[in-house]
């Protein structure tokens, strides 16, 4: 018990000094809960609002995808250069180390194959789960325009009311069936029925014409999907407009994972999102450091 006696006032009151009051950076987030915007803080970077998340969730649907074989060889090493990691608990549990100190976007939904119908999804994680996990945000994936749209948006509400309930946000990925066009129309519509609904972020794809229009439209910070395997110079060209053009980052997988050298595309990426540079500069970023990650892999 602390001594009574003796006890001398407070004087650092700084009574000239107005008490802060900050505004929460990150679009969209100011009237959440601290515990939210704790998380948030985690996996978008306080100094710019952006991030570099990095996906590894495919095998919940594709099973072992090319780069993913062995997530505790291809995937652990590349953690130091991520912002968070999106991924599924049976991946997390099984091939992360637990001293890994990055936020966990935890894949939430799921229930189907690339065998079937990709829109029938169902909430696959437990709320009290993804506590123990210490996930920082959920991940739910919406097919607007699905064969099983209603049900993907019911996953999304209850997750995002499990969610709330524990501090816990959540982001909403727009899945575009292989019938779908991925204009600025239906992704405008897509990201803003998720943002609508409760979603505390959106993953969607980016779009050559009216992207910007998309990000605009959207109430809640947009991450872009790397999407299919690009050639490096067009990857990182897409993250610099869609970074350009209102998103808060990306959330790329097989443009990182599936490349020959991929500490150096990750960096890569790192410098379009955070640094600011050209798709040129970083081009040239990428080239160098794939000449020393080459080197190191030839040496043992």
């Amino acid at each position: 018990m602390a001594d009574t006696q003796d006890m001398q006032d407070g004087k650092n009151y700084h009574l000239n000094v107005p008490q802060a009051s900050t505004v929460f950076p990150l679009k969209g987030s100011n009237a959440l809960d601290w515990g939210m915007k704790n998380r948030l803080a985690r996996v978008f970077s306080p100094e710019d609002g952006h991030t570099v998340m990095l996906a590894v969730d495919h095998g919940y649907f594709q099973g072992p995808t090319t780069g993913l074989e062995r997530i505790d060889i291809t995937i652990v090493p590349l953690i130091p250069f991520a912002d968070a990691l999106m991924i599924t608990r049976g991946a997390l549990r099984s091939s992360i180390p637990p001293e890994m100190s990055k936020p966990v976007v935890l894949r939430s939904t799921g229930g189907q194959s690339i065998l079937k119908e990709l829109s029938n999804e169902r909430i696959t994680v437990d709320i009290e789960d993804a506590v123990r996990l210490n996930a920082s945000a959920l991940a739910v994936q919406v097919y607007i325009g699905g064969v099983h749209e209603h049900q993907s948006i019911g996953n999304l509400v209850e997750l995002v009311d499990a969610g709330n309930r524990h501090g816990i946000p959540t982001m909403a990925v727009t899945g575009v069936g292989k019938d779908m066009v991925r204009d600025s129309k239906y992704l405008g519509l897509a990201t803003r029925i998720c943002a609508e609904l409760g979603a505390h972020f959106v993953k969607t794809y980016y779009c050559e014409t009216g992207f910007a229009r998309v990000a605009a439209g959207c109430p809640v910070p947009l991450v872009i999907a790397g999407g299919k395997k690009l050639p490096e110079k067009e990857a990182l060209e897409m993250a610099y407009h869609a970074v350009n053009e209102g998103a808060a980052g990306v959330d790329m997988g097989r443009n990182i994972f599936q490349c020959e050298t991929p500490k150096a595309m990750i960096q890569a990426v790192r410098a379009v999102v955070h640094g600011q540079e050209t798709p040129e500069k970083a081009m040239d970023l990428y080239l160098s450091l794939k000449t020393i990650e080459e080197g190191n892999q030839y040496a043992k």
